[in-house]
C-alpha cells in the first residue's frame, strides 16, 4: 500500500474506533490507575527506530519481571482489562498513529527490538527494506504460534513479492487472524543466547 492509502486507512479507522479506544483508555486507568499507553523503542525501515504504541495490557514494570518481553497465555502479569484487548487485538490499535505519523504501514512485519535486529543475519535483514505494519503476511500464516524462523521467512518472502493484490488478501484475512490473540505461543518466544534463525520478537 502506498503511504496516501496508509494514511487515510489508518486516519478512518482512528476515528471509527475512537469510542471504542476512549472505553479501553478508562477501563485501563480505572483498573490499577496506571498508563494507558505503552510505549517501546521498536526498529523500523532501514533500521531506524521509533516508538512503538499500543494500550497497556500488563501490570506497570512487567518487562523486568518473569519471563520479560514473552507473553504466555495466562501470564499473571496480564492485567483484568489486558486479557480483553488482548484477545480482541484491541491493544494494537494505537498503533494506527504510528501509521499517521509514518513510521510504519497498516501492512507490513511485525517490528522487532534492536538488540534482536542485531542478530539477523543479512537475508533477515531484509524484513527492514519497508515499513513494519500492523498486520501482514506472517500475522495472517499462524501468527505467533509459528517458529520466529518460518514467521521471519513469511516475512521476507512479502518484501520480495509485494503487491497491491497481496496486501489486499491480508487485508482480507487479518480479522480472522487478529481474533487468535498476541501470545507466543510454544514455539515463539524469544531464547537468550540462541542462534539467529531463532529470534522471535516481543508480544507485549
Amino acid at each position: 500500500m502506498n503511504r496516501a492509502a496508509d494514511t487515510a486507512l489508518a486516519g478512518l479507522t482512528l476515528v471509527v474506533t475512537s469510542p471504542v479506544l476512549a472505553a479501553a483508555a478508562v477501563a485501563i486507568k480505572v483498573e490499577d490507575r496506571g498508563p494507558v499507553l505503552y510505549r517501546q523503542r521498536r526498529v523500523g525501515k532501514d533500521g531506524e527506530e521509533f516508538e512503538l504504541l499500543k494500550l497497556r495490557t500488563m501490570v506497570v514494570g512487567a518487562e523486568t519481571m518473569g519471563k520479560g518481553f514473552a507473553v504466555d497465555e495466562g501470564d499473571p502479569r496480564i492485567t483484568h482489562v489486558g486479557r480483553i484487548l488482548r484477545r480482541l487485538s484491541l491493544d494494537e490499535l494505537p498503533q494506527l498513529w504510528n501509521v499517521v505519523r509514518g513510521e510504519m504501514s497498516v501492512i507490513g512485519p511485525r517490528p522487532t527490538l534492536a538488540y534482536q535486529v542485531e542478530r539477523y543475519t543479512p537475508h533477515q535483514r531484509r524484513r527492514l527494506d519497508v515499513r513494519p505494519g500492523i498486520t501482514g503476511w506472517a500475522q495472517v500464516h499462524g501468527r505467533a504460534t509459528l517458529p520466529w524462523e518460518e514467521r521471519i521467512e513469511l516475512d521476507v518472502w512479502y518484501v520480495e513479492n509485494r503487491t497491491l493484490r497481496l496486501d489486499l488478501k491480508i487485508l482480507a484475512k487479518t480479522p480472522l487472524a487478529l481474533l487468535s490473540g498476541t501470545y507466543r505461543g510454544a514455539m515463539g518466544g524469544w531464547r537468550e543466547g540462541k542462534p539467529k534463525s531463532d529470534a522471535s520478537p516481543p508480544l507485549h
